[in-house]
């Protein structure tokens, strides 16, 4: 913008100099045209009472020689009775000119070596005299250049004056134009303290004003559902104590102590909300080298804390891909939480003895995990995608795909939901290890391929 105002005003200036300065050198250069001739003028008459007076020769060439400069004058007497025409000075005008000037009786001037000359007719008793003046070039441009130095040197001080005060302008007008941008960059970034200064033209006054009250506003939206997540979580203690107290009066079995862990990492989840929701920080997150976890590990501790279930239920589990390490960079419990909405949705959604299984799929530069059933599949898998719009049955929020999907980009990853060779639905976690964009060309083909040699070994 300061840019584009520093050039429209140098652009106008220039114009509007131009468009006066042309005009007011050209009638400079008149004006000393015509002085030049005026001149040469006051010349003539000085010689017109000399010749009212007298025709002798030698007095009229004392009269000529104290008149002009530089044999700048003459005088060219016409014939008589009795004596020939008479020329006194030097002659530049051609003879047909003073001719011509003689019979019309009036002044004219014209062209000749090294300049003009002025021809004035005089009419005497004796006929009609012409006065050659003569006025060289140097005379008719005498202070034509200095006057158009000084024009030139007036319209560049306009040009770069107004220039100068257009920047100002420009840096008036940008600076809060782009202490804005900056803050709403720093507000997107999550620097909720970030506010502009409300200063500068009326309408980025305006803006800045607007701006602070929604920053305040967000922050004010932010705090209040936090508020509103810890108090929600903190509602959840009363039951999970009852679930504590009464898992402990179930004995020893292995099913007892699956449901006792289960209940204590209950706890330690709603206490991790709590506390993040309190302190307004973000959930740990994996960064930097060798941080995150071992999918393989985490799929194995999952399904196996799943599998007492899907044995109650009759149904046929299988794992593939978790006998190696699969490090990825994601927080192990990120990647607990996003498994456990995946297989909830198994156990929810699907009738009892429905198969399942879960597949992970290590790359060079991604792994992937497949969720897969021999469910009824999912007819509209945008919909489901959707935060918040479930599957309308009873307990479903619509949540747990979309905590899978925010897991999977946060890696510069995505989900997909697809039919998978069960029968049902195929949930694939792509899950990007470099943080580039998924290269996706011929992977699908390739996972099916896999996934269905995996089958055939089981």
């Amino acid at each position: 913008m300061r840019w584009a105002l520093v050039k429209v005003c140098l652009a106008v200036t220039t114009m509007v100099v131009v468009a006066f300065a042309v005009p007011l050198g050209l009638v400079i250069k008149e004006m000393a045209r015509d002085r030049a001739f005026s001149n040469a003028e006051r010349e003539a008459a000085v010689v017109v009472p000399a010749l009212s007076i007298t025709t002798d020769r030698d007095q009229l060439e004392r009269v000529v020689a104290s008149a002009g400069s530089d044999d700048g004058m003459a005088v060219h007497l016409p014939a008589s009775e009795g004596r020939a025409a008479v020329d006194l000075g030097r002659q530049r005008a051609a003879d047909a000119d003073i001719v011509a000037v003689r019979k019309l009786g009036r002044a004219s001037t014209t062209e000749v070596s090294g300049g003009s000359a002025l021809l004035q007719p005089v009419a005497l008793s004796l006929g009609t005299v012409v006065i050659e003046v003569y006025v060289p070039e140097s005379e008719v441009s005498n202070g034509v250049g200095t006057a158009w130095a000084v024009l030139a040197a007036v319209g560049a001080a306009l040009v770069v004056g107004s220039v100068a005060v257009a920047d100002r302008l420009g840096v008036r007008m940008v600076q809060p134009a782009k202490r804005l941008v900056e803050g709403a960059h720093e507000l997107g970034e999550g620097k909720l303290g970030a506010r502009v200064p409300e200063e500068g033209p009326n309408e980025l006054r305006r803006a800045a004003v607007a701006f602070n009250s929604m920053a305040d506003q967000v922050v004010q939206l932010l705090a209040n559902e936090r508020e509103l997540a810890a108090d929600l979580s903190h509602r959840l203690r009363t039951p999970l104590t009852v679930l504590r107290l009464n898992a402990a009066s179930l004995g020893e079995s292995a099913a007892a102590e699956q449901t006792r862990t289960a209940v204590a990492q209950l706890e330690r989840e709603v206490d991790a909300i709590i506390r993040t929701a309190r302190e307004a920080k973000p959930q740990t997150a994996a960064a930097g080298p060798g941080a995150g976890c071992d999918a393989a590990e985490v799929v194995r501790e999952r399904m196996a804390f799943w599998s007492a279930l899907a044995e109650d239920e009759g149904r046929k589990v299988r794992t593939a891909g978790v006998d190696r390490p699969v490090r990825i960079p994601v927080a192990r419990t990120d990647l607990a939480a996003a498994l456990d909405a995946l297989l909830g949705n198994v156990f929810r959604h699907t009738p009892e003895g429905t198969p399942f299984a879960v597949d992970v799929h290590n790359g060079e530069d991604a792994v992937i995990v497949l969720v897969s059933d021999a469910g009824a599949g999912i007819s509209d898998p945008e919909a489901a995608m959707a935060r918040g719009r479930g599957s309308g049955a009873a307990g479903s929020t619509g949540l747990g795909l979309d905590i899978v999907r925010r897991l999977a980009e946060s890696t510069g990853g995505d989900v997909r939901i697809g039919s998978s060779v069960l029968g049902g639905t195929e949930v694939r976690i792509w899950i990007q290890l470099d943080g580039r964009e998924p290269v996706r060309r011929g992977h699908r083909g390739a996972v099916r391929r896999r996934r269905r040699t995996l089958v055939g070994r089981s």
